[in-house]
């Protein structure tokens, strides 16, 4: 038995230990180390996601083997629905949703404008994601007019977002945005509504800034065929109703790309494209329920392997430096880290504050007045 002296002693000794170990961590690990133990008090984070079954999987599975007791709680769905949802609980005095993940006009309409929406930047903890010189072009905010930092943009690339039936329509059938005019394709084109957020309304927006008013009287009396649904508008691709498709993402085609089915990218037109942020923007809800597994996840989610997880379920391209994003080319995606510079990107960026303001809220009015 110690004397207890050497009782006293040893308690000594091993306070100091811990406190010179203690003093020995960065800023950042006493925080992280904080925040993860009481995340996993917390046990869970609710996060809308895109609607997509893939990504529900993959981060689920990825993130519950990297933190374990703490569990996924999430909701696919298109962007507008689950904003609307958490903004119609929020008014409710329902606390249950933690964040949002989604395209930047969805969640500047849905969360940001209401004022239910928290600043981004506390809740980026580990340094490979906070540090500016991780990420292509910096730290991009969607609400970059307003400079609140509410939205974080993690994504930006180009992509086709014209997808073709390759037995009704063959590449060299449409070099210019001007052959979708052609009568051949009336009754044949399919657009994701324009009057609702999303890659429809973008690449409306994109027509509307290099082609005009006129271009879009004339393309709406295509008989297009319109839906809010990517899913319906794949299906009638891939069955042959549809020759051409406006809008879908690749996430929604791949399983009839998986199953051999007649459709692929179209070649981008010789005017080009413009730049989008996809589903590629995270923003958390005010006061949130389970704030400290909210930080867990954010910092995951924006780690190299939470952005390689969330680029190979989306088939869309992160912006972080350390992510491998050039296999995309085959699915008609360009990582605007990998071929471009940020001069181009902010001329031919639709998606962030500045730009919705500028041209895609006066091109959605066109769209609500061509599109009866």
């Amino acid at each position: 038995m110690l004397r207890p002296s050497l009782a006293l002693t040893a308690v000594v000794s091993l306070s100091v230990l811990w406190s010179v170990q203690v003093a020995a961590q960065s800023p950042w690990q006493a925080e992280w180390e904080r925040v993860t133990t009481a995340a996993k008090k917390e046990g869970k984070v609710v996060a809308g996601i895109p609607a997509s079954a893939e990504l529900r999987k993959e981060l689920e599975k990825r993130f519950k083997a990297r933190y374990e007791g703490i569990e996924l709680d999430l909701f696919p769905g298109r962007g507008p629905q689950n904003v609307r949802k958490i903004a119609d609980e929020y008014k409710a005095g329902i606390r249950n949703f933690d964040l949002s993940i989604g395209g930047t006009d969805t969640l500047l309409y849905g969360l940001i404008e209401p004022g239910i929406a928290e600043p981004f930047e506390p809740y980026m903890i580990l340094p490979e994601v906070k540090e500016p010189k991780n990420w292509w072009g910096g730290h991009i905010w969607g609400d970059n007019k307003t400079a609140k930092r509410h939205v974080y943009s993690f994504q930006a690339y180009t992509s086709e977002n014209l997808w073709h039936n390759t037995d009704l329509l063959k590449p060299g059938e449409v070099r210019s945005y001007d052959d979708l005019l052609n009568p051949k394709w009336k009754g044949k084109l399919g657009v994701l509504d324009p009057r609702s957020p999303g890659a429809g309304h973008a690449t409306w927006t994109f027509f509307w800034m290099i082609k005009g008013e006129d271009y879009l009287k004339k393309l709406s009396r295509q008989d297009l065929f319109l839906s809010a649904n990517q899913r319906q508008l794949a299906e009638a691709l891939a069955k042959g109703k549809l020759a051409l498709t406006i809008g879908i993402s690749y996430y929604t085609l791949q399983p009839f790309i998986s199953a051999s089915l007649p459709v692929k990218p179209l070649p981008t037109p010789k005017e080009g494209t413009y730049f989008s942020n996809g589903s590629g923007c995270a923003a958390i809800v005010k006061n949130p329920p389970h704030p400290n597994a909210t930080k867990v996840f954010i910092n995951w989610l924006l780690s190299k392997e939470g952005q390689e997880v969330f680029g190979k379920a989306m088939g869309q391209a992160t912006r972080r430096l350390d992510v491998e994003t050039k296999w995309l080319q085959e699915f008609g995606i360009q990582a605007a880290k990998d071929f471009f510079n940020l001069e181009v990107y902010y001329k031919y960026q639709n998606h962030l504050e500045d730009a919705i303001e500028k041209f895609r809220r006066p091109s959605l009015e066109i769209a609500r007045k061509l599109l009866q």
